[in-house]
């Protein structure tokens, strides 16, 4: 199959205009995600203004969580079928409503209408901007490698969660009226990528004949299914690991280690998000699976140090940063490889689809041990909530690194492009291998993604 573009009388935008707007794509990814987090380190806040239960925070964070994974599988892969920038734009429309709610529905019902808003913008956002980024490299440099692309949409991706809860720390400290201002930050950003997306050039082709639109499934490669299911095992522990923190860092700083500050626990949250996106640029040179290695045994080694800071007669606040940051090393590291692998071994008009896939796992990952912490919390301590939700995650990842490894050593060169896709539904299939490495980025003709030089036209030969 051919695709070409939908309209072959328009003049192909230039290398500059395209290369802007990899970087406004960039940015308007950032301001969403941060959205996502922004929240977090203000519950405190909210706690005090209206009574509620910490048990009513993870219901708040519950809604967040279902608006992203309704997002993901209705939404998420809808660019591949009516283009990016009309998705694009409605995810980053959502995500201004979601700001709006939280400034004028100042109660609890509008929490929750706010946070499910939020998972549906982020849902929409995350896999088409990822996607959008990738074409728009593409465009703009036909000779270079994805490797750009891809680790631009790692950092936006968790760089911008980490950057939420940090702004919304500093600002709730230091600045006036905390539940106000923030959110007028987060609009005005919103605002500016709107505009930033107008004005940037679509790169979605289509399909001839025209790819019909369903629910959400994963487009993979046939000999291509253990490499994909292997990402999405990598992304859910990486983010199992996250949400340890994002579930339990404000009642530890408070009840264990007795640190009040909404600055300090923004920052935390920062740090641990932080540490991941830095093992995006700490691994760009290392072979796959030293990267996996890596990130297996950073995992490890963060959250036992976050234990022992725990449990130590006297708790030590620089040992659970350090450890909050070793782990973050360690999730980055494993959520960089699923990504990588996904991006290489998706066909151009499934490339959407396939990272809503990876990211549902994620943020599944992500959603399901942040709320299983706050259930757990209404009855046992942090600390033995902590030690026993580190104990299940660890082993999670010694359980699984044997698969992991294996799918390594067995990797196979991705999928011919004549080879048949098949789709499944991630949820319910099993890996038969895994590869979740840091792929050698591929060049824009082994990703199908051929420029024409004359017309600036992108042509995906299937």
């Amino acid at each position: 199959m051919t695709t070409t573009s939908s309209s072959l009388t328009k003049r192909p935008p230039r290398r500059g205009r395209l290369e802007a707007g990899f970087w406004l794509v960039s940015f308007s990814y950032l301001v969403v995600m941060a959205l996502g987090t922004v929240p977090s380190p203000l519950y405190g806040l909210y706690q005090r203004r209206d009574g509620f239960s910490t048990f009513t925070i993870t219901l708040i964070f519950a809604a967040f969580s279902l608006g992203s994974i309704v997002s993901l599988f209705l939404a998420g892969h809808a660019s591949d079928f009516y283009g990016r920038k009309k998705v694009l734009l409605p995810g980053l429309a959502l995500a201004a409503g979601s700001a709006f709610v939280f400034l004028f529905w100042r109660s609890l019902p509008g929490l929750y209408v706010g946070r499910f808003l939020n998972g549906l913008g982020v849902g929409m956002v995350s896999a088409t901007a990822t996607a959008y980024l990738a074409e728009l490299n593409a465009r703009s440099r036909p000779n270079a490698s994805m490797r750009r692309a891809q680790l631009m949409g790692l950092v936006m991706n968790v760089g911008g969660l980490g950057f939420g809860a940090l702004l919304a720390g500093l600002l709730s400290q230091y600045v006036y009226a905390p539940l106000t201002f923030v959110y007028v930050v987060i609009l005005v950003a919103i605002g500016v990528a709107i505009l930033s997306i107008l004005v940037t050039p679509e790169t979605w082709v289509r399909a001839t004949p025209a790819l019909r639109y369903h629910v959400q499934t994963i487009a993979v490669p046939r000999n291509a299914r253990g490499q994909f299911f292997a990402a999405t095992i990598a992304a859910a522990i990486a983010f199992g690991a996250l949400g340890i923190f994002t579930g339990l860092a404000g009642s530890l700083l408070v009840e264990v280690l007795h640190r009040t500050s909404l600055a300090l626990a923004g920052s935390t949250v920062g740090a641990v998000f932080g540490g991941a996106v830095l093992a995006n640029f700490i691994t760009l040179t290392w072979s796959r699976r030293t990267v996996l290695i890596s990130g297996i045994i950073a995992n490890l080694v963060g959250l036992a140090m976050v234990v022992t800071s725990m449990w130590l007669t006297t708790p030590n606040l620089a040992l659970f940063l350090v450890g909050g940051v070793i782990t973050g090393l360690g999730s980055g590291a494993m959520f960089k490889g699923s990504v990588g692998t996904v991006m290489m071994i998706a066909e151009p008009e499934h490339r959407a689809e396939s990272m809503a896939g990876v990211l549902l796992a994620g943020y599944l990952g992500l959603s399901v041990p942040a709320i299983a912490l706050g259930i757990t919390l209404r009855s046992v301590s942090p600390k033995v909530t902590l030690l026993g939700f580190t104990i299940v995650v660890a082993v999670a990842i010694i359980s699984a690194a044997p698969v992991l490894l294996r799918g390594e050593r067995r990797q196979t060169a991705p999928a011919a492009p004549e080879a048949t896709s098949s789709q499944v539904t991630p949820s319910t299939s099993a890996p038969s291998a895994v590869n979740v490495d840091v792929p050698a980025a591929p060049s824009v003709s082994e990703t199908s993604l051929n420029q024409n030089n004359h017309d600036g036209r992108v042509t995906a030969t299937k």
